[in-house]
């Protein structure tokens, strides 16, 4: 598989620009872009040397994709060295073809190979804008399939194709199986997945950042801009606690490799939202109410 590349008639050559800090891929053109608006936003950041590009090529000269396995029909995809942010996506194994659970910038020939061997995929979900990355080219590599987005950050998005599928409201089914829930937050989009049987049936949850599991990993956190240490307020911490309550789930999954909440997740997160609201001053009982499981 090679990154195209294509020509004007004055033989100027069109290519798409990747931004080293977050990962996200840009449509052809013969410059890089001016700016990357995702860095340039307070929930992210351009690093001491200005804005850097990359390309598709030049990141497969330096970089490959490894895979392992996270737990019961559930691999981790994650580049190395790190690239940008460094989170690892996860690929639900499924018979009628797998999901891909968020995204990374580098794919290549070997990483279709090793997907196609695990059953392929027929559907991508990205929690949120960080993690668009190079979300097109793993559509078009799988046959251009579906790549669902809230539209709530459809403003974020900066390299469009058919194949996106902006999806409104709390939560949305991919099918019988996969839920996405709209906990904002972090985003106004921003969205976990819900696997009900996951993990032999108890539940799988995967929440990217947002609850972001911390290297403590019996807690979650909750942030509004991770690396400039912005904090989200207590009804927005209460909020996604609510939203979650509904569902069962034995594991919680973060966005880097093994970053697994241990013991039973649902005890961690009410655990971990009532340390926060202590930390911010917000002394009021949690009092989240427990609505029949999903």
């Amino acid at each position: 598989m090679r990154f195209p590349h294509t020509a004007d008639q004055k033989g100027c050559h069109f290519m798409s620009h990747i931004c080293m800090t977050c990962g996200t891929q840009y449509p052809t053109s013969s410059e890089p872009p001016r700016n990357c608006p995702i860095c340039q936003d307070e929930r992210q950041y351009v690093g001491p040397q200005g804005q850097k590009w990359s390309l598709l090529d030049e990141l497969r000269k330096t970089h490959r994709n490894v895979l392992f396995k996270e737990g019961e029909g559930l691999w981790g995809i994650h580049t190395e060295p790190n690239f940008a942010i460094g989170q690892r996506a996860l690929l639900l194994q499924r018979l009628d073809g797998g999901v891909l659970w968020d995204c990374l910038s580098l794919i290549d020939a070997n990483t279709v190979e090793l997907v196609k061997a695990l059953g392929g995929l027929s559907a991508i979900a990205i929690s949120h804008p960080h993690y668009y990355t190079s979300m097109v080219e793993w559509s078009h590599a799988f046959g251009g399939i579906p790549i669902y987005l809230h539209e709530a950050d459809r403003e974020w998005v900066q390299h469009h194709d058919s194949a996106m599928v902006f999806w409104g409201g709390e939560t949305h089914r991919l099918n019988d199986d996969i839920t996405l829930i709209r906990v904002g937050g972090h985003f106004r989009g921003f969205h976990v997945l819900h696997w009900a049987s996951g993990d032999g049936g108890s539940g799988v949850l995967m929440t990217g950042d947002m609850p972001q599991v911390c290297p403590d990993r019996r807690y979650v956190s909750f942030m509004y801009s991770y690396p400039n240490f912005i904090p989200v307020d207590g009804a927005t911490v209460r909020e996604i606690v609510r939203k979650l309550e509904p569902y069962r789930f034995a594991k919680l999954y973060g966005a880097w490799p093994k970053f697994v909440v241990e013991g039973d997740p649902k005890v961690a997160l009410r655990r971990s939202a009532e340390r926060y609201l202590r930390a911010i001053g917000d002394l009021r009982p949690l009092d989240i109410e427990h609505p029949s499981a999903a």
